[in-house]
Protein backbone atom coordinates (compact mmCIF):
# COMPACT_ATOMS: atom_id res chain seq x y z
CA UNK A 1 0.00 0.00 0.00
CA UNK A 2 2.21 2.81 -1.33
CA UNK A 3 1.09 6.44 -1.52
CA UNK A 4 2.34 8.94 -4.07
CA UNK A 5 4.45 10.55 -1.34
CA UNK A 6 6.07 7.28 -0.29
CA UNK A 7 6.83 6.49 -3.94
CA UNK A 8 8.45 9.90 -4.47
CA UNK A 9 10.55 9.68 -1.29
CA UNK A 10 11.59 6.05 -1.62
CA UNK A 11 13.49 4.60 1.36
CA UNK A 12 13.74 8.06 2.92
CA UNK A 13 10.02 7.87 3.74
CA UNK A 14 10.83 5.47 6.59
CA UNK A 15 12.90 8.16 8.32
CA UNK A 16 9.77 10.23 8.99
CA UNK A 17 8.10 10.18 12.41
CA UNK A 18 5.45 7.40 12.45
CA UNK A 19 2.63 9.96 12.71
CA UNK A 20 3.91 11.72 9.59
CA UNK A 21 4.30 8.39 7.79
CA UNK A 22 0.63 7.66 8.40
CA UNK A 23 -0.47 11.15 7.36
CA UNK A 24 1.47 10.97 4.12
CA UNK A 25 0.34 7.41 3.44
CA UNK A 26 -3.05 8.84 2.47
CA UNK A 27 -3.89 7.35 -0.90
CA UNK A 28 -6.16 5.08 -2.89
CA UNK A 29 -4.25 1.93 -1.96
CA UNK A 30 -4.66 2.55 1.77
CA UNK A 31 -8.20 3.86 1.36
CA UNK A 32 -7.81 6.61 3.96
CA UNK A 33 -8.44 10.34 3.87
CA UNK A 34 -7.00 12.69 6.49
CA UNK A 35 -8.61 15.83 7.92
CA UNK A 36 -6.58 18.19 10.10
CA UNK A 37 -8.30 20.71 12.38
CA UNK A 38 -6.46 23.29 14.40
CA UNK A 39 -5.32 26.89 14.62
CA UNK A 40 -2.82 28.92 12.67
CA UNK A 41 -1.05 31.05 15.24
CA UNK A 42 -0.09 33.54 12.56
CA UNK A 43 -0.75 34.28 8.89
CA UNK A 44 1.67 36.92 7.70
CA UNK A 45 2.35 38.98 4.58
CA UNK A 46 5.51 40.62 3.27
CA UNK A 47 5.82 44.19 1.90
CA UNK A 48 2.69 46.14 0.97
CA UNK A 49 3.29 45.71 -2.76
CA UNK A 50 2.48 41.97 -2.53
CA UNK A 51 -1.12 42.63 -1.44
CA UNK A 52 -2.55 43.04 -4.98
CA UNK A 53 -0.92 39.77 -6.05
CA UNK A 54 -2.32 37.96 -3.01
CA UNK A 55 -5.77 39.41 -3.69
CA UNK A 56 -5.58 38.27 -7.31
CA UNK A 57 -4.48 34.79 -6.32
CA UNK A 58 -7.30 34.56 -3.79
CA UNK A 59 -9.87 34.78 -6.60
CA UNK A 60 -8.70 31.28 -7.61
CA UNK A 61 -8.02 29.98 -4.08
CA UNK A 62 -4.26 30.53 -4.27
CA UNK A 63 -2.62 31.99 -1.15
CA UNK A 64 -4.55 33.98 1.47
CA UNK A 65 -5.13 37.75 1.02
CA UNK A 66 -5.44 38.71 4.69
CA UNK A 67 -3.07 38.32 7.65
CA UNK A 68 -4.37 37.12 10.99
CA UNK A 69 -3.63 35.52 14.33
CA UNK A 70 -5.20 32.51 16.03
CA UNK A 71 -7.12 31.61 12.89
CA UNK A 72 -9.17 28.35 12.94
CA UNK A 73 -7.87 26.06 10.22
CA UNK A 74 -8.88 22.89 8.36
CA UNK A 75 -6.82 20.87 5.88
CA UNK A 76 -8.44 18.12 3.80
CA UNK A 77 -6.23 15.44 2.25
CA UNK A 78 -8.48 13.18 0.20
CA UNK A 79 -7.29 10.75 -2.50
CA UNK A 80 -9.22 10.27 -5.76
CA UNK A 81 -8.66 9.68 -9.48
CA UNK A 82 -8.81 12.79 -11.62
CA UNK A 83 -10.42 12.94 -15.06
CA UNK A 84 -7.12 11.75 -16.60
CA UNK A 85 -6.98 8.64 -14.42
CA UNK A 86 -4.16 9.85 -12.19
CA UNK A 87 -4.18 9.23 -8.45
CA UNK A 88 -4.56 12.66 -6.86
CA UNK A 89 -4.47 13.83 -3.24
CA UNK A 90 -6.18 17.09 -2.32
CA UNK A 91 -4.43 19.65 -0.11
CA UNK A 92 -7.34 22.02 0.47
CA UNK A 93 -6.68 24.42 3.34
CA UNK A 94 -9.47 26.58 4.77
CA UNK A 95 -8.64 29.55 6.99
CA UNK A 96 -11.63 30.80 8.96
CA UNK A 97 -10.73 34.47 9.08
CA UNK A 98 -13.19 36.93 10.66
CA UNK A 99 -16.03 37.68 8.29
CA UNK A 100 -15.07 35.22 5.57
CA UNK A 101 -13.34 31.88 5.19
CA UNK A 102 -10.48 31.74 2.68
CA UNK A 103 -9.19 28.66 0.86
CA UNK A 104 -5.76 27.73 -0.43
CA UNK A 105 -6.26 24.80 -2.82
CA UNK A 106 -3.74 22.36 -4.21
CA UNK A 107 -4.03 18.94 -5.82
CA UNK A 108 -1.02 16.63 -5.93
CA UNK A 109 -0.11 13.85 -8.35
CA UNK A 110 3.00 11.74 -8.80
CA UNK A 111 5.44 13.18 -11.34
CA UNK A 112 6.02 11.26 -14.60
CA UNK A 113 9.33 9.77 -13.40
CA UNK A 114 8.00 8.87 -9.96
CA UNK A 115 10.73 10.79 -8.13
CA UNK A 116 8.75 13.90 -7.22
CA UNK A 117 5.24 15.16 -6.64
CA UNK A 118 3.56 17.59 -9.01
CA UNK A 119 1.51 20.28 -7.26
CA UNK A 120 -1.36 21.97 -9.14
CA UNK A 121 -2.55 25.17 -7.47
CA UNK A 122 -5.95 26.83 -7.37
CA UNK A 123 -9.46 26.15 -8.59
CA UNK A 124 -8.39 25.96 -12.25
CA UNK A 125 -4.88 24.50 -11.86
CA UNK A 126 -3.31 27.39 -13.76
CA UNK A 127 -0.10 27.09 -11.74
CA UNK A 128 1.97 23.94 -11.36
CA UNK A 129 5.27 23.20 -9.65
CA UNK A 130 7.42 20.21 -8.72
CA UNK A 131 7.67 19.45 -5.01
CA UNK A 132 10.74 17.84 -3.46
CA UNK A 133 10.22 15.93 -0.18
CA UNK A 134 12.96 15.28 2.37
CA UNK A 135 13.00 13.65 5.79
CA UNK A 136 14.94 15.68 8.34
CA UNK A 137 17.17 14.11 11.05
CA UNK A 138 14.49 14.71 13.71
CA UNK A 139 11.81 12.87 11.70
CA UNK A 140 10.11 16.02 10.44
CA UNK A 141 9.28 16.63 6.78
CA UNK A 142 10.72 19.38 4.59
CA UNK A 143 8.99 20.18 1.28
CA UNK A 144 10.50 22.62 -1.23
CA UNK A 145 8.92 23.80 -4.45
CA UNK A 146 10.63 24.20 -7.79
CA UNK A 147 9.90 26.68 -10.57
CA UNK A 148 6.26 27.48 -11.29
CA UNK A 149 4.65 27.02 -14.68
CA UNK A 150 1.55 28.84 -15.91
CA UNK A 151 -0.88 26.92 -18.12
CA UNK A 152 -4.00 28.18 -19.85
CA UNK A 153 -5.18 26.79 -23.18
CA UNK A 154 -2.14 26.61 -25.50
CA UNK A 155 -0.04 28.75 -23.12
CA UNK A 156 2.60 26.84 -21.15
CA UNK A 157 5.31 29.13 -19.78
CA UNK A 158 7.67 29.22 -16.83
CA UNK A 159 6.87 32.01 -14.37
CA UNK A 160 9.83 34.44 -14.37
CA UNK A 161 11.90 34.57 -11.18
CA UNK A 162 11.19 38.28 -10.85
CA UNK A 163 7.51 37.66 -10.11
CA UNK A 164 7.66 33.99 -9.08
CA UNK A 165 8.37 32.52 -5.67
CA UNK A 166 9.45 29.32 -3.99
CA UNK A 167 7.65 27.70 -1.08
CA UNK A 168 9.12 25.87 1.88
CA UNK A 169 6.91 23.74 4.10
CA UNK A 170 8.09 22.18 7.35
CA UNK A 171 5.79 19.71 9.09
CA UNK A 172 6.53 17.87 12.32
CA UNK A 173 4.69 15.94 15.02
CA UNK A 174 4.68 16.99 18.67
CA UNK A 175 4.31 13.87 20.81
CA UNK A 176 3.62 15.87 23.97
CA UNK A 177 0.48 17.49 22.53
CA UNK A 178 -0.48 14.94 19.85
CA UNK A 179 -0.54 17.73 17.27
CA UNK A 180 1.11 18.29 13.93
CA UNK A 181 3.02 21.53 13.61
CA UNK A 182 3.33 23.26 10.23
CA UNK A 183 5.28 26.28 9.05
CA UNK A 184 5.00 27.65 5.49
CA UNK A 185 7.13 30.39 3.90
CA UNK A 186 6.78 31.70 0.35
CA UNK A 187 9.83 33.70 -0.74
CA UNK A 188 10.79 35.66 -3.85
CA UNK A 189 14.46 35.52 -4.78
CA UNK A 190 14.70 39.29 -5.21
CA UNK A 191 12.10 40.71 -2.82
CA UNK A 192 12.36 38.28 0.09
CA UNK A 193 9.52 36.75 2.16
CA UNK A 194 6.07 37.29 0.65
CA UNK A 195 3.60 35.16 2.58
CA UNK A 196 3.41 32.41 5.18
CA UNK A 197 1.63 30.84 8.09
CA UNK A 198 2.41 28.66 11.08
CA UNK A 199 0.39 26.75 13.62
CA UNK A 200 -0.76 23.29 14.62
CA UNK A 201 -3.57 20.82 14.13
CA UNK A 202 -4.84 17.37 15.11
CA UNK A 203 -5.59 14.77 12.45
CA UNK A 204 -8.41 12.29 12.02
CA UNK A 205 -8.74 9.56 9.38
CA UNK A 206 -11.77 8.28 7.47
CA UNK A 207 -12.47 5.54 4.96
CA UNK A 208 -12.50 7.34 1.62
CA UNK A 209 -14.32 4.43 -0.02
CA UNK A 210 -17.21 4.91 2.38
CA UNK A 211 -17.29 8.71 2.41
CA UNK A 212 -16.04 9.61 -1.08
CA UNK A 213 -14.94 13.11 -2.08
CA UNK A 214 -17.18 15.89 -0.83
CA UNK A 215 -18.62 18.36 -3.37
CA UNK A 216 -16.42 21.38 -3.93
CA UNK A 217 -13.16 19.70 -2.98
CA UNK A 218 -12.03 18.92 -6.51
CA UNK A 219 -10.92 21.75 -8.82
CA UNK A 220 -13.18 23.36 -11.39
CA UNK A 221 -10.68 22.61 -14.16
CA UNK A 222 -8.00 19.91 -14.30
CA UNK A 223 -4.70 20.22 -16.13
CA UNK A 224 -3.27 17.22 -17.98
CA UNK A 225 0.21 18.59 -18.63
CA UNK A 226 2.85 17.41 -16.18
Amino acid sequence: MTSIFQTAMGAEFQRLHPALRRRFSVGLAGGEACTGRGVMDRIWHGPAFVKPFLALGATRNILVPRPGRNVPFVIENVPYRDTFGRETVSFVRTFHLPGRARRFDAQMVLGPRGDRVLDYLGTHQHLATDLHFRAEPDGSLLIRSGAHRFREGPVDVRVPELIGATAEVRESYDETTGRFRVRVRVVNRWFGPLFGYEGSFMASYTDVRAHGVRPGLRPVREEARA
